[in-house]
């Protein structure tokens, strides 16, 4: 099977935008709680748009936009991930969110092949902060985990319950498969 289209980063994903009640609210957390930078805000008709970016080579990563009528109780978003790149960054994300007060619905979580701390922003859209692992095992798998332990009890606990699985992998291994079967190598 082939890919589609063609190479293997020809199709990257870049940012996302969704529809909030209060901008002012939303655009200060994904700032002051999320490390975001706004890199622009404006008016597109009677849309109010906020441009926020973690990446100084991409204008935006998340666009807020006005809109997202007042009655919506439910969000259509299951969630936004975002990866850290350790556990130092994770615990300092999760005790940002701990500090917020429209923070929501706290969980620290262990998938094996990640470590991921999940809440709900302050208009109750479900953020992941997440660390990648460097093994694989099948999903879906979410077990708690003690994010106050050592980053090697930590480690070892995510390790342990990825090998409990019978396809557990290195990530590395589990990569190349993905490649063969989305048809980037032969």
């Amino acid at each position: 099977m082939s890919n589609p289209l063609g190479q293997r980063n020809s199709l990257v994903f870049s940012h996302m935008g969704f529809y909030v009640r209060d901008i002012g609210r939303m655009a200060r957390f994904y700032k002051d709680v999320m490390g975001f930078f706004q890199t622009d805000r404006g008016l597109l008709g009677p849309v109010e748009l906020v441009f926020l970016s973690r990446d100084p080579s991409e204008h935006h990563q998340i666009v807020l936009a006005t809109g997202r009528p007042a009655d919506l109780s439910f969000s259509v978003i299951n969630q936004i991930s975002l990866r850290v790149p350790d556990l130092a960054t994770l615990r300092e994300v999760r005790n940002r969110a701990q500090a917020d007060p429209d923070v929501s619905d706290m969980v620290c979580a262990t998938h094996g092949n990640a470590v991921s701390i999940y809440f709900r922003d302050p208009e109750g859209n479900r953020l992941e902060v997440f660390m990648d692992m460097p093994w694989y095992c099948e999903q879906p798998l979410r077990e708690p985990i003690d994010l106050n332990q050592s980053d090697e009890a930590v480690m070892a606990a995510a390790e342990a319950l990825a090998r409990s699985r019978p396809k557990f992998r290195s990530r590395t291994q589990w990569v190349s498969e993905m490649e063969q079967l989305m048809g980037y190598k032969a």
